[in-house]
């Protein structure tokens, strides 16, 4: 086994390897196999080869510049997904202990103890006072 590890280390050497974009092009290739199961198409299986094939040509990519700067535009497109989807994921967390508004002035969310009835709030940003109303 050790053989093995160092023949792939050697080979690896110099080599652009794993980054996001690969993780995302994994998940797209593992969906598009999941709805290949059920639907069966030829086109869809072309398409996750192709999707293979680009991943295995990107990690062992000796041209790491390019593969940078790729990595660079995918993480661009999918930072802002990514941040609007924890906030998500953070409103249904805490939905028992808070609740999110928005700010009138900066539209900034703003993150409130669940208190019953009206609030006097002061944006930390802007520092707009403001009233909300709070109800369980």
């Amino acid at each position: 086994m050790g053989k093995i590890k160092e023949t792939l280390s050697r080979f690896m050497y110099g080599r652009y390897g794993i980054d996001q974009l690969y993780y995302a092009s994994l998940v797209l290739s593992i969906i598009l196999m999941t709805v290949n199961m059920a639907v069966r198409s030829s086109i869809l299986s072309a398409v996750m080869l192709a999707v293979l094939t680009v991943m295995i040509f990107r990690i062992s990519s000796r041209n790491t510049y390019k593969r940078r700067l790729e990595n660079e535009t995918f993480l661009k497109l999918w930072n802002p997904i990514a941040a609007s989807f924890s906030l998500t994921i953070r409103r249904i967390k805490e939905f028992r202990t808070h609740r999110f508004r928005t700010c009138p002035q900066c539209r900034k969310t703003l993150r409130l103890p669940l208190k019953k009835g009206t609030l006097a709030v002061t944006c930390p940003h802007c520092r707009t006072r403001f009233k909300v109303r709070i109800r369980w």
